[in-house]
C-alpha cells in the first residue's frame, strides 16, 4: 500500500451536514487534505460504521477473523464487551482478545468487564475484580467500564458496583447500562448513577424515558434480539443521542451484512441521511472517545466507499489508510490464533437429565420468543410416564438443560416451550454469560448425546437427529473458533439448517438457545444452579402441586 493516494468521489461531510464533489488525499495513514473539485468520479466517500456493542465471541470468531467478515460491510471498528471470555477465563480472557485483534488492521476497542461473574446464581469459570478492571483501564485499548447488569445494585448504590463505577469515573471512561425493561424514576437513578448508555430497550417508550433521564440508547439488531422497528422512530428527534449495534452476531449473519444493513433499513425507512450516519459513524467515536477518523483533515484514513446514497452498496474499506476490503471480499489475510480455555466435566448418561414426577399437577415452563432475549413464565400440566416428566411435543413443551462445564455437577433441567424441535436435541456450550453447555431436546438419550458431543470437543454447537449428528468444535474458551471465518459461517449455517430442519421455527436457533441461561434477562431462565426468576431474582421449583 503506497504510503501516499488520493482518492475522487461525493464527500459526505456529516459534521457540517453536505455533501460536495472533492478528493481525499492520504499521507502516512492520515488525511493530509481534503479539496473541493469542479467534477470528481461518481461514487461517495464517507466515514466508516462503528458497532456501538457487540460481544465479538458470539460471532463464534476470534478477533482477527471477525474483522476479515466485518470490513466488506463498512466496519472499521467495534466497542467490544469481552465479558463473554472472562467469564470463562477472567483477565486473561481479556487479554487475549486484545492481543488477537491486534493482529489484524481493524479498530477494535474493549471495555473492562463489570459483572463478572454476571450473578451469584450460576458457575462462572473467573472473577474480575475492582483491581483488575483497575489494571486493563490502564490498557489504552480499553475504553469504557461494560455494562452494568446489576441494575438491582446500582439502584441500590451496592459498595462493590459503585466502586467500579467510581474507577472508570477516575479514569474518564464511559459507563454502559444493562437495564432492560426499566422505566421512569427507576430509570432516572440508574442513570444518576454514572450510567451512559442502555442497548437493551426494546420498547420506544422504555427508551424515551432513558433518554429523559440522560441515557444514549443504542438500537440493537443482532441475530436473537431484535429492535430495530421498535425503535428506529426515535432517530428523527434524537439522532445526536441514538447508536447503532449488534449485540451478537452470528457468523452467517455476519458474513450477510453488519452496520450496513442498519444504515440501509433506517434510509429505506426515510429517515435523513446525516441523522442516519450520524448514530452510525458520529456517535460511538465521540461517546466513547474511539481513535477512529471521521473524514476530516488530520483524521486517520478510515472511510469507506459506497456506489450511491440508494443502494448503498459498500465498495472499498480503508483503515488508517490501507485497502482492507473491496468490492466485498476482505484484504485482511488469515492469522494462525491459539486456542485457550477452561473445561473440565465429565460425559454425562441420559439418566442425569431425568426428572422425577413425584406428585407434581403443574410445572412451571419458559417461554422464548424468536427476535428477543426476554422469556415469560407459563404453567403447563406435566406428561407423565413411568413416574418421569417427560417433553409434551404435541404441546411443544421440550425438556431444557444448563450443565456445568468447569467442574462435575449435576445437570439442572427445566421445560421450554417455543424452540419447536420435533426429533433430536440441539446443544451449545456458548451459553450467556458463564458459558456452560445449554441443550434442549426431545428425550434425554438425544440431549445426552448432544452434550457430550460438546464435552468431548471442549466446546462447540452440536446437533443430534435424523440419525446424524453434526459438531462444530470452538475450542477457543469453548466459544469460539480460530479457523477461517467463512469456513466457520459456512459450518454453522449447516447445522442450523439442520436444527430447522428437525423442526424448529426459530430465525437462530442455536442464538436463542444460547441466552435461555441468561438470568440477568426477565423472566425464567435457567442456570447450572437451578430454575431462576428474573423479575424477582430467586431460584423458583420446576414442579409443583396444585
Amino acid at each position: 500500500m503506497p504510503t501516499s493516494f488520493s482518492i475522487s468521489g461525493h464527500i459526505v461531510d456529516i459534521h457540517n451536514q453536505e455533501i460536495y464533489e472533492g478528493t481525499v488525499h492520504v499521507s502516512n495513514g492520515r488525511i493530509s487534505k481534503i479539496v473541493r473539485e469542479a467534477t470528481a468520479a461518481t461514487n461517495y466517500i464517507l466515514p466508516g460504521f462503528v458497532d456501538a456493542h457487540v460481544h465479538i465471541e458470539s460471532s463464534m470468531l476470534v478477533p482477527s477473523e471477525f474483522a476479515r467478515l466485518a470490513v466488506p460491510h463498512g466496519t472499521v471498528a467495534t466497542v467490544s464487551d469481552p465479558h463473554e471470555i472472562g467469564n470463562v477465563l477472567g483477565l486473561k480472557g481479556v487479554e487475549y482478545m486484545i492481543e488477537n485483534g491486534n493482529k489484524v488492521p481493524f479498530k477494535f476497542y474493549f471495555g473492562a468487564p463489570s459483572c463478572i461473574p454476571a450473578t451469584p446464581f450460576e458457575t462462572a469459570g473467573a472473577e474480575i475484580t475492582a483491581a483488575d478492571i483497575e489494571k486493563l483501564f490502564q490498557r489504552g485499548e480499553i475504553k469504557y467500564l461494560a455494562e452494568m447488569m446489576n441494575w438491582p445494585g446500582t439502584l441500590q448504590r451496592a459498595p462493590d458496583v459503585m466502586e467500579k463505577i467510581a474507577l472508570a469515573q477516575k479514569y474518564g471512561k464511559a459507563v454502559d447500562g444493562h437495564a432492560p425493561g426499566l422505566r421512569g424514576e427507576q430509570a432516572r437513578q440508574y442513570a444518576s448513577a454514572g450510567i451512559s448508555t442502555d442497548h437493551e430497550c426494546f420498547t420506544a417508550a422504555e427508551a424515551l424515558d432513558k433518554l429523559a433521564a440522560g441515557m444514549k440508547i443504542l438500537i440493537r439488531e443482532g441475530s436473537a434480539a431484535k429492535n430495530f422497528e421498535a425503535l428506529i422512530p426515535l432517530l428523527p428527534e434524537h439522532y445526536q443521542h441514538i447508536m447503532f449495534c449488534s449485540d451478537d452476531k452470528h457468523p452467517d449473519n455476519l458474513v450477510e451484512g453488519h452496520i450496513n444493513l442498519l444504515v440501509k433499513r433506517a434510509l429505506a425507512a426515510g429517515n435523513d441521511l446525516f441523522h442516519v450516519l450520524q448514530a452510525a459513524c458520529v456517535n460511538p467515536v465521540e461517546h466513547y472517545k474511539l481513535e477512529v477518523g471521521l473524514l476530516r483533515e488530520g483524521d486517520a484514513a478510515d472511510f469507506i466507499t459506497v456506489d450511491n446514497l440508494d443502494n448503498f452498496n459498500v465498495q472499498a474499506t480503508y483503515l488508517d489508510g490501507q485497502l482492507v476490503a473491496e468490492h466485498g471480499k476482505t484484504k485482511i489475510a488469515f492469522s494462525e490464533s491459539e486456542d485457550i480455555n477452561n473445561f473440565n466435566t465429565d460425559l454425562k448418561s441420559p439418566e442425569e437429565f431425568a426428572v422425577l414426577a413425584g406428585n407434581a399437577t403443574r410445572i412451571r415452563v419458559m417461554e422464548a420468543f424468536d427476535g428477543q432475549l426476554i422469556t415469560k413464565q407459563q404453567w403447563a400440566v406435566p406428561k407423565i410416564e413411568g413416574g418421569f416428566i417427560v417433553p409434551d411435543l404435541a404441546q411443544d413443551v421440550l425438556k431444557l438443560t444448563v450443565v456445568n462445564r468447569y467442574e462435575n455437577a449435576a445437570p439442572s433441567v427445566a421445560f421450554i416451550k417455543n424452540i419447536g424441535l420435533k426429533e433430536g436435541a440441539i446443544a451449545s456450550s456458548v451459553g450467556h454469560d458463564s458459558h456452560n453447555i445449554v441443550a434442549v431436546g426431545v428425550d434425554d438419550e438425544s440431549i445426552a448425546k448432544a452434550v457430550n458431543l460438546i464435552i468431548q470437543s471442549k466446546g462447540g454447537v452440536a446437533a443430534v437427529g435424523m440419525g446424524v449428528q453434526q459438531l462444530l468444535p470452538l475450542p477457543v474458551a469453548g466459544i469460539m473458533s480460530a479457523e477461517d471465518g467463512y469456513s466457520v459461517a459456512a459450518h454453522y449455517s449447516a447445522i442450523d439448517r439442520m436444527s430447522k430442519d428437525m423442526g424448529s421455527k426459530l430465525e437462530s436457533p442455536f442464538m436463542t438457545l444460547s441466552f435461555m441461561a441468561l438470568l440477568v434477562i426477565p423472566s425464567l431462565k435457567l442456570s447450572d444452579k437451578g430454575l431462576f426468576n428474573g423479575d424477582e431474582f430467586k431460584f423458583v421449583s420446576v414442579a409443583e402441586i396444585d
